[in-house]
């Protein structure tokens, strides 16, 4: 009976362990499958939004690669482009707030996809007026662009020209400026930049914050450093895309190409603009498609189920008493901000005033620079639109990356505290601009123009610039001063037009055109040579190694200029009240793009504006895009303009660290080997900084991978 009895008890006892094992093993499998469908759908997000990444940043680098093309083709000025490049943050400015409220609540990845097909239709956009405006046209002297009437550069007598070719030139004339006399096309481009930018609006912040939510808490900040090197990459395929088809005529596939007698070279040339928005159009489409199959909501992992680290996203999906607590925490916040408080907390802030400040003009002497990069090199070293995209976005960019890069890591290597920050990000802009202002060393001299930059007599003319194209060797002939058809004589210099250069023939058509007995080129420097070729002369034998030294410069100074940026972030993210961080990254982030995402392409255009020697002649009468700048003067202006800028916001950064020096102790410039982090102010160090590292490594730095 005792045995039985025993054997009873050992026989439950092993089915009640039994059945802890299965239960415990089916909870364990569970756990296991809900954890790898957990990981399996935030991976897929992951590589989605990477791709969403690439795309924006691939269209917006497009963007910047195409500036000169678009000036050409519309006959616009550089601050009338200018405006167009600001309508995209304009465009992001008109729903960051909706966005950022109500996405939250609202089937996020739906709202990324819809802003992707927005973008993608504001890409599309930009690129329509090509089809509407009909074949592009250029000012060539007839005989260039195979006229079946042969004409002498220099009409001594207009009756030498048969009265019927006159006529029809004229009615074609006419049409044109009935058809473009209604119309402003760039609008359309300016419409499209806008309507990207909305469409990029909702991407950053509801993206962000989808992966902080359903990530496991050590994998988020991972995964965020992905998503933004993949941003890094795209503007680099972005300039390559630019290069490529600004190979490529406008008109191609529609025109036949040995027609066009001009180059790549020539100040006129306008490539293929339109074919790369259509491209990115296409892949901003691609990367919106797999946003509409994802779910609301990802199941959440087990570490952070119960974890009073989750998102505020979180938060808010939880059971009705913890929402009404969160909603009376928020009405009271509203209610404290409402009061002024946290506007009065924040811009009490010395530090965050200040690096706002120093952040604020730093950016908007960057975002000139950027945006007419690939016009100063083209016009101070005479390199095609092609090669420029190609250097940028082969050498400048990755140095941009391998510069943000290397802050991060010089930041966790060194254990550098807010201290340490502050002194790295000053360190890093004053020696980037002090490699800038050698620069100004690194210039071509203008190119040898008669009547614009150099006489007729081999002098250069003092006073109007207009009345010296008239010369007494081209006296006798019927010339317009409108005109912009440059020619290169055997003298190795530039006439605006065969017939100020007072050639009597011509030979040839197309890109084959030779004039011969121009007279101002007998009389200019060598008396024998008396004819020239289509196309302007190439700039002085010491420009090619000047554009060696100037990409030198510019990749190291754009390496050292990006070391500062994460370091400066950091130290904004460490001197914020916690409660205060979301607003205050909403004011900084919406006081750079005001203050100067959109302001600072507007002026440095009109700036650059003020060097042009030459404007074009639109068909209908009115100033043009310009055809050729004073190459000294636009050194100046574009490199001085920046270094000014740069040097206030040193100004302001060397106040940053004087405020910091003034209120932090010794300790505050490195880390502790506990790992505690410095704060802004001993009175306040547990107040005014954040202890969690997933918070800082997760935050994202807006737009940071095209702004440099």
């Amino acid at each position: 009976m005792e045995i039985s009895s025993k054997e009873n008890t050992h026989f439950f006892s092993n089915n009640t362990i039994l059945s802890v094992d299965r239960s415990s093993f089916k909870s364990e499998s569970s756990a296991s499958k809900e954890k790898q469908s957990c990981c399996g759908g935030i991976k897929i997000f992951l590589g989605a939004l990477s791709f969403v990444y690439f795309a924006k940043a691939l269209s917006g680098s497009y963007l910047k690669s195409t500036i000169t093309q678009i000036e050409r083709r519309f006959d616009i000025p550089s601050s009338l482009v200018g405006v167009i490049d600001g309508s995209f943050e304009i465009g992001n400015l008109l729903i960051i707030i909706l966005v950022s409220y109500f996405g939250a609540k609202l089937h996020r990845p739906r709202i990324i996809g819809a802003g992707c097909l927005i973008m993608s239709a504001g890409t599309f956009l930009i690129a329509m007026p090509q089809f509407f405006m009909g074949r592009y046209r250029y000012e060539r002297f007839p005989s260039t662009i195979n006229s079946s009437v042969s004409l002498s550069p220099c009409l001594q007598d207009k009756s030498q020209t048969p009265l019927s070719a006159l006529e029809k030139s004229q009615e074609k004339i006419n049409a044109g400026c009935e058809k473009e006399a209604g119309s402003s096309m760039w609008i359309y481009v300016l419409l499209g930049n806008l309507l990207r930018g909305i469409g990029e609006t909702p991407i950053q912040p509801l993206g962000i914050t989808y992966i902080d939510d359903y990530a496991v808490e050590e994998n988020a900040a991972l995964y965020i450093g992905c998503v933004q090197t993949v941003a890094i990459i795209g503007p680099i395929f972005g300039f390559l895309l630019g290069s490529l088809c600004a190979k490529l005529y406008v008109d191609v596939g529609f025109v036949d190409l040995d027609s066009v007698p001009i180059t790549p070279k020539d100040v006129q040339w306008v490539g293929a603009w339109w074919l790369g928005y259509l491209i990115a159009g296409v892949i901003s489409v691609l990367a919106g498609i797999p946003f509409w199959f994802l779910p609301k909501h990802l199941p959440k992992p087990e570490s952070r189920k119960d974890s009073s680290t989750s998102s505020e996203q979180s938060k808010f999906i939880t059971e009705e008493s913890k929402d009404q607590r969160a909603s009376r925490r928020q009405r009271a916040k509203l209610a404290e901000m409402a009061k002024g408080k946290s506007l009065e907390n924040l811009f009490g802030n010395p530090v965050y005033i200040l690096y706002l400040c120093a952040s604020i003009i730093q950016f908007n002497s960057l975002i000139g620079m950027v945006t007419y990069k690939p016009k100063y090199i083209e016009q101070q070293y005479g390199q095609t639109s092609s090669k420029t995209n190609f250097v940028i976005g082969l050498i400048n960019i990755p140095a941009v990356a391998f510069g943000m890069f290397s802050g991060g890591l010089i930041m966790k290597k060194f254990r550098i505290g807010v201290l340490g920050a502050a002194k790295l990000s000053l360190g890093s802009s004053f020696f980037g601009y002090l490699l800038l202002l050698s620069l100004f060393a690194m210039g071509c001299e203008n190119s040898e123009v008669a009547g614009l930059t150099v006489s007729y007599h081999g002098t250069k003319p003092m006073a109007d610039y207009e009345q010296a194209l008239f010369s007494e060797c081209n006296s006798g002939c019927s010339c317009s001063r409108n005109d912009w058809d440059p020619i290169c004589g055997e003298n190795g210099v530039t006439y605006v037009s065969a017939c100020l250069a007072g050639c009597q023939a011509s030979n040839g058509s197309g890109k084959n055109t030779v004039f011969f007995n121009c007279s101002c080129v007998g009389t200019f420097k060598s008396p024998q040579s008396s004819s020239a070729v289509v196309g302007p002369c190439q700039k002085g034998n010491e420009c090619p190694r000047m554009f060696l030294y100037f990409l030198v410069i510019s990749v190291i100074t754009s390496y050292t200029l990006s070391v500062g940026g994460t370091p400066g972030y950091i130290l904004l993210l460490r001197c914020i009240k916690p409660h205060l961080k979301s607003f205050a990254l909403g004011i900084y982030t919406l006081a750079i793009r005001v203050l100067a995402g959109i302001p600072a392409p507007v002026y440095f255009g009109v700036a650059i504006d003020t060097t042009c020697l030459r404007w074009g002649s639109k068909r209908c009468g009115g100033r043009g895009a310009c055809r050729l700048y004073d190459s000294t003067a636009l050194r100046y202006v574009y490199l001085g303009l920046t270094l000014v800028l740069g040097t206030v916001s040193i100004f302001f950064s060397v106040a940053v660290l004087w405020v910091l020096r003034k209120r932090s102790s010794p300790q505050d410039e490195t880390l502790p080997a506990s790992g505690e982090r410095g704060a802004c102010g001993t009175k306040s160090r547990k107040e005014n900084f954040v202890n969690s590292d997933r918070l800082i490594q997760s935050t994202y730095w807006p737009e940071k991978e095209t702004r440099l």
